[in-house]
Formats: structure tokens, sequence, C-alpha cells
């Protein structure tokens, strides 16, 4: 299976290299060698679907090479996918580096392919520049049977990057090339409704809510997804530097929270959307709990997570593993439930089973840290199993 592995070279000197890319924060000159490397934010009215058609059976490749989608499990994931650049030494700053290891990203494209690898039918609904990291992208997608029918190419805009800096525990800061980015720029007449009409559930980040077009075309997507019955999956992933401020921020992600069925935070997410709260304390995550909402999961890494219904709430314990590179592991936990629960819903109502299921996904999430980049990193069904069963180091 190839993954497009390679790594990247970067010069002091300026170049006449063909394309120039603006970032939101850079400190040095460095730059590319002219080289190629191998809550009710609803307003739209989105068209309606007719009842889905159940189908049975795992995906395959069409005639014409897309994999074709389970439509009675099928999870759809909206938003940006990108290249990361990941240094090859961690624990040094980016103008440290001695090189870069360029891995697809982007997380609602790693929760895709994490679904795909765990077996499950997935599709990806997003932009990218018509450039050779764009192909690139799309070609990634399809080799791991991840429905890719939903991207679309944009001629004036590059594919989004990411410089990654990894501290010596794995932990991670981001420095983003959009300004803007081709993922920023999806019309809302260039989704893909057909696919939305035919999910089981629809997942979504923030960062397609930070800039128009996109915004309005994420929202319409939800719309869409909504009208047809299908469960709203979101995880905020939030990355503050992208938006232009703090409030901003939390004012857009929580324009949304109240339509999400399935809701995915972080420890630091909690602290930052209540202002300050105690991530661990179970009221202040009780406030984030609304009346509509089916799941709320809080990610707490190497601890594991904890889960929150109408009718119960506790905590698994994650498996715990040396980390080389932590990006990824949040998108690989969504992966791992959300392809269990487009398999079986009633996981929901079930705590024992839910327990199960994200003993699952806690596995997930672990063994991709052990890795560098994200979707290089996210693991087959096998190795998740198999790590269930026996220590992991």
């Amino acid at each position: 299976m190839a993954l497009h592995s390679a790594a990247l070279c970067f010069s002091g000197v300026p170049s006449n290299s063909r394309t120039s890319f603006s970032p939101h924060r850079f400190v040095g000159s460095a730059i590319f060698r002219d080289c190629i490397v191998g809550v009710s934010a609803f307003s739209s009215s989105p068209p309606t679907f007719p009842p889905r058609c159940e189908l049975k059976g795992k995906a395959f490749p069409s005639d014409d090479g897309v994999p074709q989608t389970n439509e009675s499990s099928l999870v759809v994931c909206f938003g940006e996918m990108l290249i990361d650049f990941v240094p090859t030494i961690s624990g040094l700053s980016l103008s440290k580096a001695p090189a870069f290891k360029k891995a697809p990203g982007g997380a609602p494209a790693n929760v895709a392919v994490g679904i795909a690898r765990l077996g499950g039918s997935s599709a990806f609904i997003g932009k990218v520049g018509e450039d050779e990291f764009g192909y690139m992208l799309a070609d990634i997608l399809k080799e791991n049977n991840v429905n890719n029918e939903g991207m679309r190419f944009d001629p004036g805009a590059r594919t989004a990057l990411a410089f990654v800096t990894l501290r010596s525990d794995g932990e991670r800061e981001f420095m983003f090339y959009r300004n803007p980015s081709a993922d920023m720029l999806l019309q809302e007449s260039e989704v893909a409704y057909n696919l939305i009409g035919k999910a089981k559930i629809f997942h979504y980040g923030s960062i397609s809510l930070i800039t128009e077009p996109c915004k309005s075309a994420h929202i319409a997507a939800a719309k869409a997804a909504k009208n047809a019955g299908v469960i709203l999956s979101y995880d905020p992933n939030l990355r503050l530097p992208l938006w232009p401020s703090a409030e901003s921020a939390r004012e857009g992600i929580l324009s949304i929270w109240e339509t999400a069925d399935i809701i995915k935070i972080s420890e630091e997410e909690i602290s930052f959307l209540t202002k300050g709260d105690d991530p661990y304390d179970d009221a202040v995550v009780r406030k984030l709990y609304h009346p509509n909402l089916k799941l709320l999961l809080v990610t707490e890494g190497p601890d594991g997570c904890r889960y929150y219904t109408k009718e119960f709430s506790g905590r698994v314990k994650g498996l715990k593993v040396d980390a080389v590179d932590t990006t990824g592991a949040g998108d690989a936990f969504v992966a791992g439930i959300l392809s269990q629960l487009a398999a079986d819903i009633s996981l929901l109502t079930e705590e024992n089973r839910l327990r199960d299921a994200l003993k699952f996904a806690n596995a997930c999430g672990a063994l991709t840290v052990k890795e560098r980049g994200a979707i290089p990193a996210l693991p087959t069904r096998e190795a998740v199993l198999n790590a269930l069963l026996k220590p992991v180091s």
C-alpha cells in the first residue's frame, strides 16, 4: 500500500521556485528548493433525498477505479485535506530540523482513511489545489479505499501545508501555510450531496467554519445530512492559529454545537470552550451536553477517554505506548468509534458494548502515535485487535 512518504529538504537561500506560500506564522527565511517530491446555523436549503437503499457488503473498486461504498454503514467526512511535514528528528525547532517527512493529513481525511483501513466504508468531501500535492492526496484516498468522488480541485489556490514541530515526548505544534489554500474555497454548489444522502454518519470539524465560502458549504452539507436522517459527528479539532482570534474560534466552534449527535473533544478544548473551567469536573463537561446529543466523548491522550450519554457515563483506560508523534491520534480514535457505530448504532444505548467499542478506539489512537505522520500511521483492524490481546511497546 503506497503512502507516498518522502524527505523534503529546505534552503535558506532564495530560489526561483514556481510556487510561493504564505504562512500564518513563520520565522526565518527557509523556502522550498525547486523540486517536486513523489447550533443551528442552517440557513440555506440544500437538496432533500429519497429514502436510502440499505445495501450490504464491503467496499470494492468499481470499473472506473472509484471504491464502491457500503451505503448501510457509510461515513462521509467533510473538510480539509493537506500535507503535514513532520521533522525526521523530534525535539528540534522547525529551523533546526535537518529534514521533513511529508505525510498526507487533515483531520477529516485522516478519519476517512482510518475508517477504511479498519474495514469500514468511508468517503471524503473537500477541496485541494489543482497541483501535484492535490492529485497525490486524491490518489492516496483512492489507494486506501476511500471514495474520493466528493473531492474538488481548485486551479487558483494551492493545497494546504502544515509544518509540525515535534517535542521530545511526541506532542506537537503546527505552522500552517494557507492564505488562502484550496480547502477554504469549497463552494456550496460543489458539495457532493449525493454522497451525503447515502451516509449513515456525516463527520466534520470546525476548521471549515473559519472563512467563506467553505463555511456556507459546511453549513449546507450538514443541513442536507440532518434532513436525510444522517447522524452528525463533530470533532472541533481546535487549531487556534487559524482563527482570527480566540473569541472568534470559541464562537465559531459553539455556533454548530447543538446540531451534532456525537461530539468528541479533548481536555484542552473543554478548558478553552468553558474559558478555563476544570476539564476533569463532570459538572463542567455536562454543561457542554446539549439536549439532543447522543454521545459526548472526552479524550485524555494516553489515559484513555470519558464518555457521557443521557443515561450513563464513565471512563475507559487507554493503552500505554512510547509516543513518537501524536499527530492523528485523536482522528484515529474517532475513526475507531465511528467505524463501529456506523455498523451498529445501538452501541449508543448499551453501555457495556459501548465501552468495548471505546477500548478499540483507544487502541487505534495508541497505535497511531508509534509512527510519524497521521495517515501513514493509522492502524488496520488486525493490528488493533492484536494490540488489545497483548502488551504494546
